[in-house]
């Protein structure tokens, strides 16, 4: 789709995520075995054959630099757009005190200079850590039939996670009422991704500039959707953010669900990642797998249940796992028996422990712990 533009927000750090996000932003969690989220969004924009994509980062991006590279597994790779990475260098000319973006607009106003470029004659916003298939060609196409100023992407249920904006609309999809909250039968939520034209986000820009504005969803959305043709696309599928360890934990295993799986997981459009040139999976000759996902790399010598094992994890003999999730390079040593557990990458979880959470308050390890 060469007529529109990407822009991602990676800058987000939920506290509430805790030993997740100690090294890492939200947009970079793994997630399904070999993904990151980001991998997500950014897979729903090249499916719909945007080329130019911008990532705006805040703090605590290493671990996303190094996820994204130069773009090269999402075919983003290119002498001339292609996927652009935004430090916050700018932001000390918008606000010098510490701290993060105070919302969307603070954000988007830090890389005008970026936006000023931008080629095609539509942007679509939304935030890295959405995990979502989106048919965002399809959602394009509605925005254009229906001359629409801002579409607006939602759900006709409870999203499973605090959204930003509860839309009131029409059958024709025509938004005439946005709350903050109060979700009932005639809102529906939404999930952070807007389409509107670069003209209209410059004017938006300088407005909420002059103003002060800093909030999307209140000082645009809101205050503007009387002045603006803003409309609403109810997408049906599965969608996540997670808000916490133990949501992140429930989300997860919301994968092993087949129609999940097939829903997120879609065959026309697929969900690109960093490719780790791994062998298959080894299973050895005395163990037990049942309703478990399992990445290349992993080595399995022990018995698993509803877990989620990542690429390079191993777990030596008699050892026992239910209702885990064990990221890339976790090993897991003889006779262990954890239940209700997330280990970060690369933990050591050494013979003979025994750890058991529970599914409202699984345990979480740190990354690079020896427990």
């Amino acid at each position: 789709m060469k007529n529109m533009h990407g822009i991602l927000f990676a800058y987000s750090s939920n506290v509430r995520l805790k030993e997740l996000t100690e090294h890492r932003t939200a947009s970079s969690i793994p997630y399904g075995g070999r993904y990151r989220a980001i991998d997500f969004m950014l897979s729903n924009m090249v499916n719909a054959g945007i080329t130019d994509i911008g990532v705006i980062m805040r703090e605590n991006y290493q671990s996303l630099l190094d996820h994204l590279g130069s773009g090269k597994d999402w075919d983003l790779a290119r002498k001339r757009g292609g996927l652009r990475l935004l430090p916050p260098f700018a932001y000390a000319g918008v606000r010098r005190d510490a701290g993060t973006y105070r919302g969307k607009l603070e954000a988007l106003y830090a890389i005008t200079s970026y936006i000023e470029n931008i080629r095609q004659e539509y942007i679509v916003l939304a935030d890295g850590d959405l995990i979502v298939n989106l048919p965002l060609e399809e959602i394009f196409q509605k925005h254009l039939e229906q001359r629409a100023d801002i579409t607006c992407v939602c759900l006709n249920r409870e999203p499973g996670y605090e959204s930003d904006a509860y839309l009131r609309a029409d059958a024709k999809g025509r938004v005439s009422e946005v709350l903050l909250s109060g979700l009932d039968e005639n809102t529906c939520p939404c999930v952070g991704v807007y389409i509107l034209s670069k003209a209209l986000l410059e004017n938006i820009l300088a407005d909420c500039a002059a103003h002060n504005y800093v909030n999307f969803t209140r000082d645009v959305l809101q205050r503007m959707q009387s002045r603006l043709n803003i409309t609403a696309y109810i997408h049906q599928g599965f969608s996540a953010r997670p808000q916490s360890v133990a949501d992140y934990f429930m989300q997860s295993m919301n994968l092993l669900k087949p129609e999940v799986f097939r829903d997120i997981f879609s065959r026309e459009r697929p969900i690109r990642t960093k490719v780790r040139d791994e062998a298959s999976a080894y299973y050895g000759s005395d163990i037990l797998v049942r309703r478990s996902i399992v990445a290349d790399g992993a080595v399995i010598k022990g018995e698993i249940e509803n877990c989620v094992v990542f690429r390079g994890v191993k777990i030596e003999e008699g050892a026992r796992l239910k209702n885990c999730i064990l990221m890339q390079d976790t090993r897991i040593e003889k006779g262990v028996d954890l239940s209700f557990a997330i280990t970060d990458k690369k933990v050591v979880v050494t013979q003979g422990r025994a750890l058991k959470g529970h599914e409202s308050y699984p345990i979480a390890i740190s990354k690079g712990s020896m427990v």
